[in-house]
């Protein structure tokens, strides 16, 4: 009689018994019971004598090898987050809601590469051969000689791609594969370890640049066990709204290059194309003169990025202020109107406090504390800030704004868009030539350049 076990849909831990909760991850109700065979590879061992070769050749740690050359792909933003271009015989997991653009970003990668002389594949195991054609005319690179083929059977796809002996694999999506050594269904956490595994090993093998799509969950997270984000060499995550012009293709995991970077994308009638101005796309066109917006410089790896910071601050209808934050962190809110009421005298605590983020981007360094400040004073106020002004800073409990890194580059990149004055911590750099700095020690010195009256 097989034995089962129970699996954990979210984390990929392994129980004896079913319960409802994950002991390793703590979610609930993800247990699913599965058997208990097969391999830890996925297919079916071969069959006649396993001890083909037990010798293990070791080399030195300060022995020379040469680190293989990387694909140039031909698309700046990609090239940029990949850290200079895609490595051969790597894995990368590429994650991102339903229609964000992945499957498009992807066909139009492999198009070039197969212009370029570069032998692309492209499997798909949730679309039909005829919609892929038909995006690929939509996109304007039917003409390019990609291999396209339609498959979830993980032993067809692997003997295939052996025969074919590609530089360039897409697989579309990791979660449609399966092996049939596995009484698992397709999608589970044994599947998608197993076909994972499996074309990780290929991929190392056969030299070729691996590329597997993964579908993400309701938290954003990539669905399916954490083991596969281990198994792959990178893995990156495609963000952006659906209503938005515009997707962020940000690296969270890269052994080849850094794990910071970010490339920016517009999405055209004709794909995706990568962002000529980044900054322009998260500030407004229009000088708001009712106060209430601040501008951030925000650094994303080595690039400097403009954000508009935009609040506001109204008489609350119920017992109970409202705060709502789109693109930023609540526990970040909550501390800095503790140090505007604490520090300042500034109290806003029970009023409505709206904060959001143009564009849909995503503050998530400590550096843009002054900008909300900035922009939650002007709005309480009801008076318009500073013309053509940036803010960076980190505000501390005691009220004091702290330096941050790179200020330099932020400032650098506000003068270049034509801003003209900086609000900033002491200690940056103040020789920026067209832009008037303003070095600011503590929150209460904002306070009185933009809100006096508002002074308890």
């Amino acid at each position: 009689m097989a034995k089962s076990v129970f699996v954990c849909q979210s984390c990929g831990a392994v129980h004896k018994k079913w319960s409802g909760r994950c002991d390793a991850c703590g979610e609930w109700n993800t247990l699913t019971e599965e058997a208990a065979s097969g391999p830890p590879g996925g297919l079916k061992a071969p069959k006649g004598n396993a001890k083909t070769s037990s010798n293990l050749d070791f080399t030195a740690l300060n022995g020379e090898t040469e680190p293989p050359a990387r694909i140039v792909m031909g698309v700046d933003e990609l090239d940029r987050v990949f850290g200079g271009g895609i490595v051969p015989s790597s894995a990368t997991l590429i994650g991102g809601d339903p229609g964000i653009g992945k499957s498009t970003l992807l066909l139009q990668v492999a198009a070039r590469l197969a212009r370029n002389g570069l032998k692309s594949v492209y499997v798909s195991g949730e679309e039909a051969t005829a919609q892929i054609q038909e995006r690929a005319r939509r996109l304007k690179v039917a003409d390019s000689p990609v291999d396209l083929a339609t498959e979830t059977d993980l032993r067809k796809v692997l003997s295939a791609l052996k025969k074919a002996k590609p530089d360039f694999v897409v697989i579309d999506s990791i979660q449609t594969m399966w092996s049939d050594s596995l009484e698992a269904a397709p999608g589970s956490v044994s599947q998608v370890r197993a076909c994972g595994q499996e074309l990780t090993r290929w991929a190392k093998k056969s030299g070729a640049a691996l590329i597997l799509v993964g579908h993400v969950t309701k938290e954003g997270q990539i669905a399916g066990p954490r083991v596969v984000e281990h198994m792959v060499d990178t893995v990156f995550y495609f963000e952006g709204e659906r209503g938005h012009q515009f997707r962020i293709l940000r690296a969270v995991k890269n052994r080849f290059g850094p794990t910071d970077e970010i490339g920016i994308f517009e999405m055209h009638q004709y794909g995706l194309a990568p962002a000529r101005e980044p900054s322009a796309l998260f500030l407004s066109s229009e000088q708001d003169e009712t106060g209430g917006a601040a501008v951030f410089a925000a650094m994303e790896g080595s690039r400097p990025v403009l954000a508009e910071v935009q609040a506001l601050v109204a008489p609350s209808a119920y017992g109970t202020p409202r705060r709502s934050i789109v693109g930023w962190d609540s526990n970040r809110l909550a501390m800095l109107l503790a140090v505007l009421e604490a520090r300042c005298g500034i109290g806003l605590g029970g009023r409505d406090v709206y904060l959001s983020v143009a564009g849909g981007y995503k503050m998530s360094e400590p550096a843009g504390d002054l900008a909300a400040a900035a922009a939650l004073l002007t709005s309480a106020a009801n008076t318009p800030g500073p013309s053509k002004a940036i803010f960076f800073g980190e505000v501390a409990l005691s009220g004091a704004i702290r330096p941050v890194a790179r200020m330099e580059q932020r400032l650098k990149e506000a003068e270049r868009l034509g801003f003209e004055q900086a609000f900033v911590p002491e200690g940056s750099p103040t020789a920026i030539e067209g832009l008037t700095i303003t070095p600011l020690k503590r929150l209460s010195d904002l306070v009185e350049l933009l809100a006096a009256d508002l002074v308890q």
